[in-house]
């Protein structure tokens, strides 16, 4: 997966969530943080190691999402697995 889509799937999952009635300030700015820690990392061409904070981040996210935000949920799942795949 290149970054140009795991920045569409950072993209789409703040959509999703800024489109949601019932979402909280707490996890809007979580989602900011981990999209501006991603964008940091792939502007600076960083190595496969430096994406682990990253992908632990989301994954800690995921089970808040599965539950309240299932769509959005989608979107985090499938970032983790791009983060996941730069660690290979």
């Amino acid at each position: 997966m290149t970054n140009q889509k795991l920045k569409e799937l950072l993209s789409s999952l703040q959509d999703t969530l800024e489109h949601t009635e019932r979402v909280d300030a707490e996890t809007l700015e979580l989602v900011r943080e981990l999209d501006a820690k991603i964008h940091r990392l792939v502007e600076a061409g960083a190595s496969s190691g430096e994406y682990e904070g990253a992908l632990d981040q989301a994954k800690s996210m995921e089970a808040r999402f599965a539950v309240d935000h299932p769509v959005a949920e989608r979107f985090l799942r499938e970032i983790i697995d791009a983060l996941a795949k730069v660690g290979i």
